[in-house]
């Protein structure tokens, strides 16, 4: 049998912070200092991205930890660079840590003439030499057949449900989860089970690409107190359009449970601005949790 290699870790520059929890929490599970490996991950002036590793990968079992998350297009020429960095090292097995996978959202051909840019991606980090992919909520599960390759895709729900569970403590016969759209029943119906709440759906309608045009509530809000669950809030114009509509229909509080706050342009200002009370987010970006 081959020899058992302890994992190690390389930073990108998408969030460090999530890296240095890593370690610490591997230190802790281990009992033994569990640190990135030294490396200088930096830009030419012409932008150019230049990767050197200082420490011996031969043989390793590397884990790049790097979100493709805003500027998505910089983070992911890391990620990709890193792992031609670490192939050309020697590595045994690279596995990309991508807490938010970027163009996750592009899954399909919604019109004519138009890329599945996810699939692009996905051929992307296989051919730089990724061996294994690690993810969280996925937009789309099916991008995980876009790999010819394993691809773990683990979930917040379950910390999302422990964290309701004990912030709605006392109100918990009061409480609904409602999915703010269609495509994400699955996802808010997991964590109804998981609490023992009812589950309502706000089915909007786009006109166009970031625009929402109409919302309407399925299931009846009166009275309760909502938690909205989603994957992604980018420029958070449907969540909170969402959390009026449900405000309107009746609900006494509105917050909200996402697991990537992308919070892009306007988002905050909408955020702060809105009818709900909380917005909660996991720390795969360098965002606050709430």
């Amino acid at each position: 049998m081959p020899a058992m290699t302890e994992p190690k870790l390389i930073a990108g520059n998408a969030n460090r912070s999530l890296a240095n929890s890593i370690s610490r929490r591997m230190s802790m599970h281990r009992g033994m200092n569990v640190a990135p490996i030294e490396a200088r991950v930096e830009r030419f002036n012409d932008q150019e991205i230049f990767v050197e590793v200082y420490e011996n990968v031969r043989g390793e079992d590397m884990y790049i930890i790097q979100s493709t998350s805003n500027p998505a297009n910089d983070n992911l020429m890391e990620l990709l660079i890193m792992t031609d960095a670490l192939k050309r090292s020697s590595a045994a097995r690279i596995t990309a840590v991508i807490p938010y996978f970027g163009y996750a959202r592009q899954d399909r051909r919604a019109k004519a003439r138009t890329p599945i840019s996810a699939k692009l991606v996905a051929n992307l980090l296989t051919e730089a030499g990724v061996d294994r992919v690690l993810t969280l909520d996925l937009h789309a599960a099916q991008i995980q057949g876009f790999f010819d390759i394993p691809v773990d895709n683990l979930y917040a729900a379950p910390i999302f449900s422990l964290d309701i569970l004990h912030h709605f403590r006392d109100k918990l016969n009061d409480v609904m989860v409602v999915s703010p759209d269609v495509g994400g029943v699955a996802r808010a119906r997991e964590i109804a089970q998981r609490i023992g709440a009812p589950l309502a759906i706000v089915d909007k309608r786009r006109e166009k690409a970031g625009e929402v045009a109409e919302m309407t509530v399925i299931g009846d809000v009166t009275g309760k107190t909502c938690i909205i669950v989603d994957d992604i809030c980018d420029t958070a114009g449907t969540l909170c359009k969402a959390a009026q509509t449900l405000i309107d229909g009746g609900a006494t509080e509105v917050h909200a449970y996402i697991t990537h706050g992308v919070l892009s342009g306007p988002a905050i200002q909408r955020v702060e601005s809105s009818v709900m009370k909380s917005l909660v987010i996991t720390d795969r970006s360098s965002r606050p949790k709430r």
